[in-house]
């Protein structure tokens, strides 16, 4: 790090398994620290297996907080009580739902906080290497198991040098929030039994013979042998941390604290090219003026999300719907990720290398590249509810190489492998279909039946583009 002053490394991260390796390798080398936070933790095998590995670098001394929102924990109570039981872990729910059992209760009773939610997602050892990106804790995101789920095109950066203090003293503040409450307050108490029964199922969940298949198969990457030989080669590239202010969970934070403040000044920079790709895109009116404006500036924009038949949800489509005529008439070239094809065993890989993955691939990537000179990586979709709802996070990384990459799988990889929409003399819709060198143009949203396109229709008439 000596030899690159002011400059943090930079190692992307397409491919799930090795999202995972790189993240319970972290947790298995940490000696002081260990700080996590997310906005879903299932506790499927992956989720088990990092479980275990925080238990384990507890075990030998490391001070280990977890961070969670409270919104996906159903079910969980039991493994986050036992979690907090141990002396050196300490486990805090953002915005916590007072009544466990009845979820719903708290949103009829108390919808004004319980809609903002922590989207942030983090995972430090010992303060001197982070990942940071739009993956959440779960087999879907790191390509394990097998549980009909779609797996995620996504992307994570693992992060050393000056940035990774900026991640942790925005963890302190975090941790510190008024929206972090205490597990032991909110949580019914552990007891002997119930710590004893959460250990015998993460033991059963390690050796489960799914875990040791998919243990070989971590052994076989080349970048889990290359972090492991010490021989990783970082990208060095200024880098700059974006965080909203926490005070965002409870309604408070300024204007100017939160993160979409700062993106919007970065958007409004391009001189040459934007390439957006997001899975919830949903940039309302003013989201669309404002890539207009760039737009007949010269800057040629192209926008990566999913298409209906890849999205997990489909009511967020609805408030991309909307705005497609709007985008492609302002010039804006819009991309629609098709559903992994049957058999299909290569994703997008969004810096230069492609992923395993599995039929069924949905896009959960958020980033962006400007001039090929500057990357985002983060948490943030480009909807409002990342804008204004619930809190996120994100690098804005000054780097030639992952920009570039990413401008090229939008002109090598993207056609082939999303639905390319066009905007008729008519002023109806068409999606271009290139597979095998031709071309086929499909009239009506590939792969959906006309109740799922009625449910979309029904629901972009609806007053609902602010929850989305």
């Amino acid at each position: 790090m000596e030899a690159h002053p002011g400059r943090s490394g930079i190692v992307a991260l397409p491919d799930g398994r090795d999202a995972f390796a790189a993240r319970a390798l972290l947790a298995d080398a940490a000696e002081r620290t260990l700080d996590a936070r997310y906005y879903m933790w299932h506790n499927d095998m992956s989720g088990s297996l990092l479980f275990s590995a925080l238990r384990r670098a507890a075990d030998r001394g490391v001070q280990v907080r977890l961070l969670l929102d409270d919104n996906n924990t159903a079910g969980l109570d039991p493994v986050l009580a036992a979690l907090d039981a141990h002396p050196n872990i300490a486990v805090r729910l953002f915005n916590p739902f007072r009544v466990r059992r009845w979820r719903l209760l708290g949103y009829l009773t108390d919808f004004k906080r319980l809609n903002r939610r922590m989207h942030n997602k983090s995972f430090t050892a010992d303060g001197q290497a982070t990942i940071i990106g739009g993956r959440n804790v779960g087999d879907e995101y790191f390509d394990a198991g097998q549980g009909g789920a779609p797996w995620f095109v996504d992307l994570d950066v693992l992060a050393i040098g000056p940035v990774v203090s900026d991640v942790s003293r925005d963890f302190d503040r975090y941790w510190a929030s008024a929206s972090s409450i205490p597990a032991a307050r909110v949580l019914p108490r552990a007891t002997a039994t119930s710590i004893a029964g959460v250990a015998a199922d993460a033991a059963r969940a390690e050796h489960h013979p799914g875990a040791a298949a998919y243990r070989e198969a971590l052994a076989r990457s080349s970048f889990v042998r290359d972090l492991l030989a010490h021989r990783l080669t970082f990208d060095w590239a200024g880098t700059q941390m974006l965080s909203d202010d926490p005070a965002k969970g409870l309604g408070r934070a300024p204007e100017d604290a939160l993160l979409w403040h700062r993106l919007k000044q970065i958007l409004a920079a391009p001189m040459h090219e934007l390439r957006l790709v997001s899975p919830y895109f949903v940039p309302g009116s003013a989201g669309v003026e404002a890539l207009a404006v760039i737009a007949r500036q010269g800057v040629k924009v192209a926008v990566l999300t999913n298409a209906l038949e890849a999205t997990d949800v489909a009511v967020v489509h609805a408030g991309y719907a909307k705005r497609r005529k709007a985008l492609l008439a302002a010039g804006i070239t819009l991309f629609e990720l098709k559903r992994g094809s049957s058999g299909a065993r290569k994703r997008v890989g969004w810096t230069g290398r492609s992923g395993s993955g599995s039929s069924g691939s949905s896009l959960h990537a958020k980033t962006f590249a400007v001039d090929r000179s500057r990357v985002f990586v983060g948490s943030f979709n480009f909807d409002p509810r990342s804008a204004r709802l619930n809190t996120e996070m994100g690098f804005v990384i000054d780097s030639a190489a992952l920009a570039d990459a990413l401008a090229q799988r939008f002109a090598h990889e993207v056609p082939a492998r999303a639905y390319q929409v066009g905007l008729g003399d008519t002023g109806q819709l068409h999606w271009i279909d290139r597979h095998d060198g031709g071309e086929v143009v499909r009239e009506e949203e590939p792969g959906t039946g006309v109740w799922r396109r009625f449910a979309v229709a029904l629901l972009s008439v609806l007053p609902i583009e602010w929850l989305l």
